[in-house]
Protein backbone atom coordinates (compact mmCIF):
# COMPACT_ATOMS: atom_id res chain seq x y z
CA UNK A 1 0.00 0.00 0.00
CA UNK A 2 1.16 3.52 -0.73
CA UNK A 3 2.31 5.53 2.27
CA UNK A 4 0.02 8.13 3.81
CA UNK A 5 2.46 10.77 2.63
CA UNK A 6 2.12 9.53 -0.95
CA UNK A 7 -1.67 9.51 -0.74
CA UNK A 8 -1.71 13.02 0.72
CA UNK A 9 0.61 14.33 -2.01
CA UNK A 10 -1.55 12.80 -4.75
CA UNK A 11 -4.67 14.34 -3.24
CA UNK A 12 -2.99 17.75 -3.16
CA UNK A 13 -2.06 17.41 -6.85
CA UNK A 14 -5.62 16.57 -7.79
CA UNK A 15 -6.79 19.69 -5.97
CA UNK A 16 -4.32 21.93 -7.77
CA UNK A 17 -3.45 20.48 -11.23
CA UNK A 18 0.14 21.40 -12.03
CA UNK A 19 -0.14 21.39 -15.81
CA UNK A 20 -3.35 23.33 -16.49
CA UNK A 21 -1.54 25.65 -18.90
CA UNK A 22 0.32 22.90 -20.72
CA UNK A 23 -0.41 24.39 -24.15
CA UNK A 24 1.39 27.54 -23.03
CA UNK A 25 4.97 26.32 -22.84
CA UNK A 26 6.33 29.53 -21.37
CA UNK A 27 3.84 29.31 -18.50
CA UNK A 28 4.77 25.67 -17.93
CA UNK A 29 8.46 26.55 -17.89
CA UNK A 30 7.87 29.34 -15.40
CA UNK A 31 5.77 27.08 -13.16
CA UNK A 32 8.48 24.42 -13.05
CA UNK A 33 11.22 26.97 -12.39
CA UNK A 34 9.34 29.00 -9.76
CA UNK A 35 11.88 29.45 -6.94
CA UNK A 36 9.09 29.28 -4.36
CA UNK A 37 8.15 25.80 -5.59
CA UNK A 38 11.68 24.38 -5.58
CA UNK A 39 12.83 22.23 -2.67
CA UNK A 40 15.68 24.01 -0.85
CA UNK A 41 19.12 22.56 -1.37
CA UNK A 42 20.72 21.07 1.77
CA UNK A 43 23.71 23.03 3.03
CA UNK A 44 26.06 20.10 2.59
CA UNK A 45 25.27 19.70 -1.13
CA UNK A 46 27.57 21.69 -3.38
CA UNK A 47 27.57 22.38 -7.10
CA UNK A 48 29.53 24.18 -9.79
CA UNK A 49 28.57 25.08 -13.35
CA UNK A 50 30.70 24.69 -16.46
CA UNK A 51 30.57 23.95 -20.19
CA UNK A 52 30.44 20.32 -21.41
CA UNK A 53 31.24 20.34 -25.12
CA UNK A 54 29.02 23.36 -25.65
CA UNK A 55 26.27 22.11 -23.30
CA UNK A 56 25.66 23.94 -19.97
CA UNK A 57 26.42 21.48 -17.18
CA UNK A 58 26.35 21.30 -13.38
CA UNK A 59 28.56 19.16 -11.15
CA UNK A 60 26.66 18.21 -7.98
CA UNK A 61 28.31 16.61 -4.95
CA UNK A 62 27.36 15.53 -1.43
CA UNK A 63 29.42 14.27 1.53
CA UNK A 64 30.89 10.83 0.96
CA UNK A 65 31.05 10.94 -2.84
CA UNK A 66 33.92 9.10 -4.52
CA UNK A 67 35.84 10.70 -7.35
CA UNK A 68 36.57 7.39 -9.11
CA UNK A 69 33.04 7.09 -10.51
CA UNK A 70 30.21 9.36 -11.60
CA UNK A 71 26.66 9.69 -12.85
CA UNK A 72 25.44 11.66 -15.88
CA UNK A 73 21.89 12.97 -15.33
CA UNK A 74 19.22 14.19 -17.77
CA UNK A 75 16.33 16.14 -16.22
CA UNK A 76 12.65 15.72 -17.07
CA UNK A 77 10.10 18.25 -18.26
CA UNK A 78 8.52 16.77 -21.37
CA UNK A 79 11.45 17.94 -23.52
CA UNK A 80 9.96 21.45 -23.38
CA UNK A 81 10.64 22.53 -19.77
CA UNK A 82 12.85 21.87 -16.77
CA UNK A 83 16.45 22.90 -16.21
CA UNK A 84 19.37 22.36 -13.86
CA UNK A 85 17.78 24.45 -11.10
CA UNK A 86 14.58 22.40 -11.07
CA UNK A 87 16.53 19.18 -10.53
CA UNK A 88 19.62 20.11 -8.49
CA UNK A 89 18.04 19.05 -5.19
CA UNK A 90 17.15 15.62 -6.62
CA UNK A 91 20.61 15.28 -8.15
CA UNK A 92 22.07 16.04 -4.73
CA UNK A 93 20.09 13.21 -3.13
CA UNK A 94 21.11 10.87 -5.94
CA UNK A 95 24.75 11.85 -5.43
CA UNK A 96 24.37 11.03 -1.74
CA UNK A 97 22.67 7.69 -2.43
CA UNK A 98 25.22 6.61 -5.02
CA UNK A 99 28.21 8.15 -3.25
CA UNK A 100 29.25 9.64 -6.57
CA UNK A 101 29.22 13.10 -8.14
CA UNK A 102 26.35 13.80 -10.52
CA UNK A 103 26.77 15.74 -13.74
CA UNK A 104 23.50 17.29 -14.91
CA UNK A 105 23.18 18.94 -18.31
CA UNK A 106 20.89 21.65 -19.68
CA UNK A 107 20.13 20.07 -23.04
CA UNK A 108 18.30 22.16 -25.64
CA UNK A 109 14.51 22.20 -25.36
CA UNK A 110 11.69 21.99 -27.89
CA UNK A 111 9.94 23.53 -29.72
CA UNK A 112 12.86 25.86 -30.37
CA UNK A 113 15.16 22.84 -30.72
CA UNK A 114 13.25 19.68 -31.70
CA UNK A 115 14.65 16.17 -32.00
CA UNK A 116 17.51 15.31 -32.31
CA UNK A 117 18.94 18.37 -30.51
CA UNK A 118 18.50 16.90 -27.02
CA UNK A 119 20.08 13.60 -28.09
CA UNK A 120 23.00 15.42 -29.68
CA UNK A 121 23.59 17.37 -26.44
CA UNK A 122 23.35 14.22 -24.34
CA UNK A 123 25.88 12.42 -26.53
CA UNK A 124 28.22 15.44 -26.48
CA UNK A 125 28.19 15.57 -22.68
CA UNK A 126 29.00 11.86 -22.43
CA UNK A 127 31.77 12.15 -25.00
CA UNK A 128 33.27 14.98 -22.97
CA UNK A 129 33.59 12.63 -20.01
CA UNK A 130 35.36 10.07 -22.19
CA UNK A 131 37.54 12.82 -23.66
CA UNK A 132 38.66 13.68 -20.15
CA UNK A 133 39.95 10.15 -19.76
CA UNK A 134 37.12 8.78 -17.63
CA UNK A 135 36.61 5.03 -17.99
CA UNK A 136 33.07 4.33 -19.30
CA UNK A 137 32.95 1.40 -16.87
CA UNK A 138 32.98 4.02 -14.08
CA UNK A 139 30.03 5.99 -15.53
CA UNK A 140 26.29 5.42 -15.26
CA UNK A 141 23.54 7.50 -16.85
CA UNK A 142 20.17 8.37 -15.32
CA UNK A 143 17.18 10.55 -15.99
CA UNK A 144 13.55 11.13 -15.13
CA UNK A 145 10.53 11.24 -17.44
CA UNK A 146 11.72 12.70 -20.76
CA UNK A 147 15.22 12.52 -19.29
CA UNK A 148 14.76 8.80 -18.73
CA UNK A 149 13.93 8.32 -22.40
CA UNK A 150 16.82 10.60 -23.32
CA UNK A 151 19.08 8.29 -21.34
CA UNK A 152 18.02 5.43 -23.60
CA UNK A 153 18.23 7.52 -26.77
CA UNK A 154 21.73 8.65 -25.82
CA UNK A 155 22.95 5.09 -25.29
CA UNK A 156 21.36 3.94 -28.55
CA UNK A 157 23.14 6.75 -30.41
CA UNK A 158 26.42 5.80 -28.73
CA UNK A 159 25.85 2.16 -29.72
CA UNK A 160 25.28 3.11 -33.36
CA UNK A 161 28.48 5.15 -33.34
CA UNK A 162 30.50 2.35 -31.77
CA UNK A 163 31.27 4.45 -28.68
CA UNK A 164 31.91 2.51 -25.44
CA UNK A 165 28.72 2.42 -23.38
CA UNK A 166 28.37 3.27 -19.69
CA UNK A 167 28.23 0.62 -16.99
CA UNK A 168 24.49 0.97 -16.48
CA UNK A 169 21.47 3.24 -16.60
CA UNK A 170 18.70 4.22 -14.18
CA UNK A 171 15.35 5.33 -15.60
CA UNK A 172 12.81 7.16 -13.43
CA UNK A 173 9.27 7.08 -14.85
CA UNK A 174 10.70 7.17 -18.39
CA UNK A 175 8.56 8.56 -21.23
CA UNK A 176 9.65 6.01 -23.81
CA UNK A 177 6.64 6.02 -26.15
CA UNK A 178 5.69 9.48 -27.41
CA UNK A 179 3.05 7.94 -29.66
CA UNK A 180 1.00 7.15 -26.55
CA UNK A 181 0.14 3.59 -27.56
CA UNK A 182 0.34 2.05 -24.07
CA UNK A 183 -2.86 0.69 -22.51
CA UNK A 184 -2.12 2.59 -19.29
CA UNK A 185 -2.73 5.88 -21.12
CA UNK A 186 -6.42 5.10 -20.63
CA UNK A 187 -6.27 2.44 -17.93
CA UNK A 188 -4.52 4.75 -15.43
CA UNK A 189 -6.19 7.99 -16.54
CA UNK A 190 -8.40 8.29 -13.45
CA UNK A 191 -5.62 7.25 -11.08
CA UNK A 192 -2.89 9.59 -12.38
CA UNK A 193 -2.97 12.94 -10.50
CA UNK A 194 -0.45 14.61 -12.79
CA UNK A 195 -0.47 13.51 -16.43
CA UNK A 196 -2.82 12.53 -19.23
CA UNK A 197 -2.59 11.87 -22.93
CA UNK A 198 -3.98 15.32 -23.67
CA UNK A 199 -1.25 16.93 -21.60
CA UNK A 200 1.48 14.86 -23.26
CA UNK A 201 0.38 15.26 -26.89
CA UNK A 202 1.55 18.87 -27.43
CA UNK A 203 4.86 18.09 -25.72
CA UNK A 204 5.38 15.07 -27.95
CA UNK A 205 4.55 17.05 -31.08
CA UNK A 206 6.87 19.89 -30.08
CA UNK A 207 9.77 17.51 -29.49
CA UNK A 208 9.26 15.25 -32.50
CA UNK A 209 9.02 18.15 -34.96
CA UNK A 210 9.05 16.65 -38.45
CA UNK A 211 9.90 13.15 -37.16
CA UNK A 212 7.34 10.41 -36.66
CA UNK A 213 6.31 9.86 -33.04
CA UNK A 214 7.08 6.15 -33.36
CA UNK A 215 10.59 6.77 -34.69
CA UNK A 216 12.90 4.78 -32.36
CA UNK A 217 15.03 7.89 -31.89
CA UNK A 218 12.02 9.81 -30.59
CA UNK A 219 10.38 6.85 -28.83
CA UNK A 220 13.20 4.51 -27.76
CA UNK A 221 10.69 1.90 -26.64
CA UNK A 222 10.61 0.78 -30.28
CA UNK A 223 14.40 0.61 -30.71
CA UNK A 224 16.63 -2.45 -30.85
CA UNK A 225 17.87 -2.60 -27.25
CA UNK A 226 20.38 -5.41 -27.76
CA UNK A 227 23.80 -4.63 -26.37
CA UNK A 228 22.71 -2.03 -23.84
CA UNK A 229 24.12 -2.19 -20.29
CA UNK A 230 22.01 -3.18 -17.25
CA UNK A 231 18.90 -1.07 -16.63
CA UNK A 232 17.04 -0.11 -13.47
CA UNK A 233 13.51 1.13 -14.17
CA UNK A 234 11.37 2.72 -11.45
CA UNK A 235 7.77 3.78 -12.07
CA UNK A 236 4.56 4.46 -10.18
CA UNK A 237 1.60 2.11 -10.48
CA UNK A 238 -0.77 5.10 -10.89
CA UNK A 239 1.00 6.59 -13.91
CA UNK A 240 -0.49 6.84 -17.38
CA UNK A 241 3.10 6.16 -18.44
CA UNK A 242 3.22 2.86 -16.54
CA UNK A 243 3.27 0.82 -19.76
CA UNK A 244 6.18 2.90 -21.06
CA UNK A 245 8.18 1.15 -18.33
CA UNK A 246 6.63 -2.30 -18.26
CA UNK A 247 6.87 -2.74 -22.03
CA UNK A 248 10.43 -1.42 -21.97
CA UNK A 249 11.37 -4.03 -19.36
CA UNK A 250 9.78 -6.76 -21.48
CA UNK A 251 11.65 -5.64 -24.61
CA UNK A 252 14.91 -5.41 -22.66
CA UNK A 253 14.50 -8.98 -21.40
CA UNK A 254 13.77 -10.17 -24.95
CA UNK A 255 16.97 -8.45 -26.10
CA UNK A 256 18.96 -10.12 -23.27
CA UNK A 257 19.59 -6.80 -21.52
CA UNK A 258 19.76 -7.20 -17.72
CA UNK A 259 16.84 -5.22 -16.31
CA UNK A 260 15.28 -4.53 -12.91
CA UNK A 261 11.74 -3.12 -12.89
CA UNK A 262 10.23 -1.74 -9.68
CA UNK A 263 6.59 -0.62 -9.83
CA UNK A 264 5.77 1.43 -6.73
CA UNK A 265 2.20 0.89 -5.53
CA UNK A 266 0.03 4.01 -5.54
CA UNK A 267 2.91 6.20 -6.72
CA UNK A 268 2.67 9.03 -9.24
CA UNK A 269 5.02 10.31 -11.93
CA UNK A 270 8.60 11.00 -10.72
CA UNK A 271 7.61 10.82 -7.05
CA UNK A 272 11.35 10.91 -6.33
CA UNK A 273 11.22 14.70 -6.61
CA UNK A 274 9.55 14.89 -3.16
CA UNK A 275 12.19 14.08 -0.51
CA UNK A 276 9.64 13.63 2.31
CA UNK A 277 7.98 10.60 0.66
CA UNK A 278 9.09 7.25 2.16
CA UNK A 279 8.91 5.77 -1.34
CA UNK A 280 11.39 8.35 -2.58
CA UNK A 281 13.89 7.25 0.06
CA UNK A 282 13.35 3.62 -0.87
CA UNK A 283 13.79 4.36 -4.56
CA UNK A 284 17.03 6.27 -4.07
CA UNK A 285 18.43 3.54 -1.83
CA UNK A 286 17.66 1.07 -4.61
CA UNK A 287 19.41 3.33 -7.10
CA UNK A 288 22.47 3.44 -4.85
CA UNK A 289 22.58 -0.36 -4.61
CA UNK A 290 22.17 -0.71 -8.37
CA UNK A 291 24.91 1.86 -8.98
CA UNK A 292 27.29 0.00 -6.67
CA UNK A 293 26.50 -3.27 -8.45
CA UNK A 294 27.20 -2.02 -11.97
CA UNK A 295 30.35 -0.24 -10.82
CA UNK A 296 31.68 -3.59 -9.60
Amino acid sequence: MASQEMRDAAAAMRATPEFEAVNDIETLRAAMADPAALTPLPEDVSYSDFDANGVPARHVAAPGVRDDRGLLYFHGGGYVAGNLDTHTELMGRIARACRAPVLGIDYRLAPENPYPAAVDDAVASYERLLGNGIDPARIAIAGDSAGGALTLACMLALKRAGTPLPAGAMLISPWTDLSGSGASMQGRLEADPMLSGEILKPMAAAYAGSSDLSDPGVSPLFADLAGLPPLLIQVGDDEVLLDDSTRLAERAETANVPVQLHVFEGAFHVFHIMPTLPEAGEALAEMGAFFDAVMG
